[in-house]
Formats: C-alpha cells, structure tokens, sequence
C-alpha cells in the first residue's frame, strides 16, 4: 500500500511520475531489476468523475483506478480494493487523509481506512496460503516556490480586499518604517522585510473581515448564536493587543471553528442528519447524502420521466446543491489553525492562506468560468515538488494485535502511520 500526502489535485501527476520516471531511473543506477510495467492501482473518491467529468472518469478506469464512496459504507468499492489489494499485480496507492486540504506542512487526521483495508490483506493472504508481506509505503509530497513571488502575492492580497470592499490603501496601519518591531518578533526571523510584514497585517485584516461578514450572515439568516465571540475579538483590538499576538491568532481559530461549525450544522438541518463525527467527517457525510440526491440511483431513465416527476426530481437536486455550498465553503478551512502563519512565516505558508481565502471568496462570489463551478487558482509563481519516502511500515507484524483487538489494532496502525507521515514532511 502506497500512503500519499495529498496537500494538491497535482499529487496523482507528481506519483505517476515517480512510478514511471524516478523510480526507473533510481533501480537503474542501483542495479535493480524491476518488471515494467511500473504502475500501481489508485483508490479514487467516486465523486471525482461527477465534477471533472466522464472524460476523467474513463481515464482513471482505464489506468486499472478503482472507486469508493466516502460520507457512507460502500461495501462494492471495498471489496473492489481489497481484492485488488490481495490479488493485483500492482502496489495500491491512496491518500488516508481522503481529500486535499490546501497546506503542505499539515497532514488533516487519517482515515481508518489504509489500515483496515492493510489488515485485511492480511487475512486475505493467510486464507489463501501466502506468505507475502503486507507493508505500507509512506510518501510525503510538499511543493515549494522556486523564487518567492511576493509580487504575485500582493496582486492577488489586492484583488481579494477590493472583492470583500476593502481598500489596500487604506489599511489605518502606520507606514513601513514606524511599526513597532517588537511586537512581531517571531514573523521578523522570516519576514524582515517591512512590506512584506504589511503584507502580512494586511492578509490578517483581510480574514477578520471576511470572517466577520460570514459571522454576520450565519447570525441573520440562519439565526446561529456566534456574536459572542465576534464582540470579544472587537474588545481585544480595542485594547490593541498585537495584531500577530498568539493571543489574537487563538481567537481567530475559535472563531473560526464556530463559524465551520455553523455552516456544516446549516446544510445538516436541511439533510435530516446528526452533526456527530469531526468536521472532515461532517463534510464527507454530506457530500454523500448531497449526491445521492443530485444524482439519484433511485429513479428511472431521465426520458422516462413524467415532467411532473421531472420538475419534482430537479427541484430536490437544485435544493440539495444550494445546501452544499455551505459545506464546500467549510472544506476549504478543514486544516486551518489560524496561527500556520505566525508559527512559521514562510513565504509558502502564506501563499497557501491566501490561496484558501482565494477560494473561499469565489465560492460566495459564485463565479463561473468555462464550465468550472469557479475560478481555476492563480499561479502565484513556479513550484518544484519534493517526494519524500518514509520508512515502510509492517503490517503483517501487527496481526497478532488485530487479532486480538481489530477496532485498537487499526486506531493504532492510523495513529502510527500519522506520526510517521508528519515526521516526513517536518
């Protein structure tokens, strides 16, 4: 099993490429003998063809891909995974963390699934009288600029604050040359750059007040009770408590989990289903339950339809995406901290803020460009991609614990395979 990062929708070119070219390459130079083809079967969200679509769709079965519904038990797509596992002539290859989530020094928490499915193949093998070893394969990807692109950087920052009414000289912060150093010790060990560190004010500015105007919304039109927290972060720049103060930096992350929060329980409501599980779970849950009703297994063939039916059928779908968008709007943030930056201030770290920002602003914009549902990201500046490979974990060393206990021997094995993959990218 091939455990991948997935910080991009580039990560499945980066891992063919590693397959084909480098790790070719790298046997070569070693002298050792590998049986072309190299390829290995990818576990793909089954959503992927609904929104790329049917052209994706057969391309990912042609390339020996296999799917699987996330949000629900989706006993065809495991088994279809775990006889390829069992039985296939290449590696498989998925990404635990089940979705990408924008950052590349934060892994979202693991999905039990790369563990079960290990020790399964386990099972599977001792049942049939085989001797091979079950190992996972842990691979870390992380991109990084190859020239910082601040320039690239403040034109979006622009582009955003004009898009929430805001005006980029119109700050109300001192000039370069009169802010108080001190009070951002930390951001100057990487940022002694003055404007780059207005840069910086400005991007936190930007988030207080799109999360403010999300705040609001969600208080006046789906009656969320979030005003407490919104009036303490008001007391705190009034006492003007350092704008990258941790303290600050913590509220904006409580903040922020309320306001996830809010709109994940929004769509909830609408869907009839409990708000149980974390919100990376709530997410993959109500994308399911908004897919089974856009697209619907229940119903005839289309044409076949009365255009009553019709008319009542589109009505449902229609409702269920509107509902969605409150979901797609929380799953931009599932691994925001709201101190990523401050923690380290790298140019690449605040590239990737501003780039969820970017776009969670074109999801309440609603724009749409050549079929896409919104805009594609703007490429800040040039990317090199660094793949690291951990150390492989055994998981036919663990049978013995899966044995005795299957639900703490898979905890255990996602919980190591979390520490391991974090360790990678350090």
């Amino acid at each position: 099993m091939l455990s991948f990062r997935h910080p991009s929708t580039n990560d499945p070119f980066c891992l063919f490429h590693l397959l084909n070219r480098d790790l070719p390459r790298w046997a070569r130079q070693k002298q050792i003998p590998l049986k072309a083809p190299i390829h290995a079967h990818f576990i793909y969200d089954r959503g992927i063809p609904l929104w790329a679509g049917r052209s994706v769709g057969w391309l990912l079965k042609s390339l020996g891909c296999t799917p699987i519904r996330r949000g629900k038990m989706d006993l065809v797509g495991l088994r279809s995974a775990r006889q390829i596992f069992a039985e296939g002539r290449f590696p498989i290859a998925a990404a635990p963390e089940g979705a990408t989530n924008g950052h590349n020094e934060v892994i979202s928490p693991l999905e039990p699934g790369i563990a079960q499915l290990s020790f399964w193949c386990v099972e599977d093998l001792l049942k049939a009288d085989r001797h091979e070893e079950v190992w996972i394969v842990p691979i870390g990807i992380q991109y990084r600029y190859v020239s910082p692109p601040w320039t690239a950087i403040e034109h979006l920052l622009s582009q955003l604050e004009v898009d929430c009414g805001l005006s980029p000289d119109d700050t109300n912060e001192p000039p370069a040359e009169t802010i108080e150093f001190e009070k951002y010790s930390t951001l100057l060990q990487k940022l002694p750059n003055p404007q780059q560190l207005l840069l910086y004010k400005r991007l936190l500015r930007l988030s207080e007040h799109l999360l403010s105007s999300m705040e609001e919304f969600y208080v006046k039109f789906y009656h969320r009770n979030l005003q407490g927290l919104a009036a303490e972060a008001i007391a705190k720049r009034q006492a003007e408590v350092a704008p990258a103060s941790p303290e600050l930096n913590m509220l904006i992350a409580k903040r922020l989990h309320t306001l996830l929060n809010a709109g994940l329980s929004v769509a909830e409501e609408h869907f009839g289903i409990p708000s149980k599980g974390t919100v990376a779970d709530r997410c993959r849950r109500l994308e399911q339950v908004g897919w089974d009703r856009i697209f619907r297994e229940d119903l005839q063939e289309l044409q076949d339809l009365s255009p009553v039916e019709r008319g009542l059928a589109d009505r449902i779908a229609e409702e269920a995406s509107l509902r969605l968008w409150h979901m797609r709007l929380v799953e931009s943030f599932v691994s925001v901290t709201g101190h990523y930056i401050l923690e380290n201030p790298t140019v690449d770290r605040f590239a990737e803020t501003l780039l969820l920002i970017f776009d969670t602003i074109n999801k309440i914009k609603g724009n749409k460009v050549k079929g896409r549902a919104y805009p594609p990201r703007p490429r800040l500046g040039q990317q090199r991609v660094q793949l690291t490979i951990g150390e492989p974990i055994s998981v036919s060393d663990r049978w013995v614990d899966y044995q005795t206990s299957r639900r703490l021997a898979v905890a255990d094995l996602t919980q190591h395979l979390q520490q391991v993959m974090e360790q990678i990218i350090q």
